[in-house]
């Protein structure tokens, strides 16, 4: 067990609650106690009545703080126990929920075959992307417009040469290209990311 377990904290919460009563109940019975013996002395000894009203009277004020000291007690223990306990499901469903949120849905496209432009000499690309989407129902639209998808890459990858491939940097100027191209047809933040599952060259 550890201080930060909240079923921990709450048990001790619960035995300390129970000590602090079990106090001002043992004060209280002695006020009643002492009440009923100033009753008795008031009934075999008129002559004493001051003394005995003052005394009925600090044991009304004292009876009053009781009270008060036993409202706050339970008050207390009762926001605690929905703090470390009732509220935690709700703050797990929570990080669920937003757990469940932030995972993609991947989309692959059929490989591309694409000339790139470099003067003097035929060269070609094959790569394969796949786009990481933000939920299923983007998935859904994706398919529709798989022909305006495989239209914006080709038209980009047509449009580079070797160079400019070559390097890691080339690479992923291509990736966020294709990242900004494919959130402009299926709307903005549709495509969280994209990955180039195969790169050749020749």
């Amino acid at each position: 067990m550890s201080w930060h377990d909240p079923c921990f904290l709450l048990s001790w919460i619960h035995i300390l609650i129970h000590v602090h009563l079990s106090r001002i109940v043992r004060d209280i019975s002695r006020t009643c106690g002492k009440g009923d013996h100033m009753a008795k002395e008031k009934k075999e000894k008129p002559e004493e009545e001051p003394e005995a009203e003052e005394g009925k009277k600090k044991g009304s004020k004292k009876m009053l703080f009781i009270i008060i000291a036993v409202a706050i007690l339970l008050i207390g223990g009762g926001a605690t126990t929905y703090f470390l306990v009732l509220s935690k499901p709700k703050e797990e469903k929570t990080e669920k929920k937003e757990a469940k949120q932030e995972e993609g849905v991947n989309f692959a496209l059929d490989p591309f075959v694409v000339n790139l432009t470099d003067q003097g000499a035929n060269k070609f690309l094959k790569i394969s992307v796949q786009l990481e989407l933000a939920s299923n129902a983007v998935q859904e639209k994706a398919k529709a417009k798989i022909p305006q998808l495989r239209d914006a890459v080709i038209s980009l990858l047509t449009s580079k040469s070797s160079d400019s491939l070559m390097t890691p940097e080339g690479k992923l100027q291509v990736k966020d290209e294709i990242n900004v191209r494919a959130n402009q047809i299926l709307g903005p933040n549709s495509v969280k990311n994209v990955y180039l599952t195969d790169f050749v060259m020749q």
